[in-house]
């Protein structure tokens, strides 16, 4: 192609609003929903048990934790297959059957409760955990494929700001609708619109530009051409060896089972410590819940922007601007967990700035961590994500547990103190890791096979 041509284009399609940011906006929903009935259980478990009610569950705060948990339990179990899976078989597809059983598994629990106890509601959320398992490595499949690598934190940032946005928008909502029409409602709106994003996706999803039928030629080009892969793109055998054995993903690992433990603590745990400690009714306790993470999703926005203009004007490198990026999100809250446990119990104003600045701050991971998997890696980033989050959620399941454990008496300011600092501890330690072991450099496994092509040409020539 001509290069004034391919200038013309990269030009106009930098500034567009394209089918690129269609995916862009369609997979941020989808992560909305996903995350929204990933974290509904928080806040409806807190209506489900409160004694005020007529018809409430005496359940233990231990068997709260599990119920908590169980959703990881399904979830862990997919993660590797899943990022194989969406390489091989597209993400899209993977995306819209996870939806669809996630809406109806979701108008079930009420059914599931009533008939089973918390038994048969740990069933269903280790079937909602087992079937979102392929979500967020999709996702990190697809963005490899539709996001230019000028747009790569910018739109990367947006699909993932959903999954705060989700968090954000359940526990406000969530306290309401338990309040007005029952904790069951919680669930049934949940399926409703999970159902109606299915049925949207279907017709506008795609795995590709290559494989879209309402992307134009020029938008197609252009993110071919900054890809580097016009035509279809090469697949390529998964160098098992090279990954396991590589010590910049290693510290990756490290790096996202840090961030689950201190945000899933968080997440499972916060209405429990606004209830027990703050004295927060349900609806008060899902708005303050949520402040959060809707701080999270604004911030996104600017540190989105912020991780791409650094590297493109070369102020900073790819791999200082991450590690930038993942500091903030790690040692931020870390210190600010310290400050929250030596809160005045009672004190509502204070616990909710610190509590805000913790949460908000997590987003330092969003445009860090998951991304750093595309910048290893891009041909890999959806099987390199599995295997991270498949390790990270592990973790999940473990941390509420620990937290229940820790939890002797849960209106003991004492007791949580405890849980602020073990959470605190990892996100220095996994963070501290990272910077001397990670990496955003491009690995030689990326292109396995390019990679063995040319070393066979150099013996060949010596």
């Amino acid at each position: 192609m001509d290069s004034g041509l391919e200038g013309n284009i990269d030009k106009k399609y930098k500034a567009l609003f394209g089918i690129r940011h269609v995916q862009a906006v369609l997979l941020f929903l989808g992560l909305l929903l996903a995350y929204g009935m990933r974290a509904n259980m928080s806040i409806a478990i807190v209506a489900m048990t409160d004694k005020d009610n007529d018809n409430f569950y005496d359940w233990s705060m231990q068997t709260q934790s599990v119920i908590l948990s169980s959703f990881f339990w399904g979830y862990i179990v997919f993660q590797i297959p899943a990022g194989e899976m969406a390489a091989r078989l597209g993400g899209s597809i993977l995306i819209t059957i996870s939806m669809a059983i996630n809406s109806l598994v979701s108008v079930l629990i009420p059914l599931a409760v009533n008939y089973g106890g918390w038994q048969w509601v740990c069933l269903c959320r280790v079937i909602q955990g087992l079937s979102q398992g392929f979500i967020v490595p999709s996702i990190n499949t697809l963005i490899g494929k539709w996001a230019p690598i000028e747009e790569k934190s910018r739109l990367g940032a947006l699909i993932y700001s959903g999954s705060q946005l989700g968090n954000a928008f359940q526990l406000m909502t969530a306290g309401f609708i338990a309040d007005a029409w029952g904790w069951p409602a919680i669930f049934y709106a949940n399926g409703a619109i999970g159902a109606a994003w299915t049925v949207i996706y279907i017709f506008l999803g795609s795995d590709s530009p290559e494989k879209s039928k309402i992307i134009g030629k020029e938008e197609k080009l252009y993110i071919q051409s900054s890809l580097g892969q016009v035509g279809e793109p090469k697949k390529y055998k998964t160098p098992w060896k090279e990954i396991w054995t590589s010590l910049p993903f290693i510290s990756l690992i490290v790096l996202h089972c840090g961030q689950n433990w201190g945000f899933w603590t968080l997440m499972t745990e916060m209405p429990s410590y606004m209830k027990q400690i703050l004295g927060v009714d349900i609806k008060a306790n899902g708005v303050m819940s949520a402040l959060p993470y809707l701080g999270m999703y604004i911030l996104s926005f600017p540190f989105g922007f912020l991780t791409d203009y650094l590297p493109n004007k070369k102020l900073l490198s790819v791999t200082a601007t991450r590690k930038l990026s993942n500091s903030i999100g790690f040692y931020g809250p870390a210190i600010a967990l310290v400050a929250l446990s030596y809160s005045p119990a009672g004190d509502i104003m204070i616990a909710a700035i610190l509590l805000t600045i913790v949460v908000s701050l997590n987003v330092g991971h969003v445009t860090g961590l998951m991304i750093v998997h595309l910048d290893m890696a891009p041909n890999f980033a959806g099987t390199l994500l599995g295997i991270t989050n498949c390790a990270a959620n592990i973790v999940s399941v473990i941390a509420p547990l620990v937290a229940g454990a820790i939890l002797k008496d849960e209106t003991n300011p004492a007791d949580w103190r405890k849980v602020f600092y073990v959470a605190s501890a990892v996100y220095i330690v996994s963070n501290t890791f990272y910077l001397i072991f990670g990496t955003s450099e491009r690995q030689k496994w990326n292109e396995p096979n390019d990679s063995n092509d040319k070393t066979m040409k150099k013996q060949t020539a010596a």
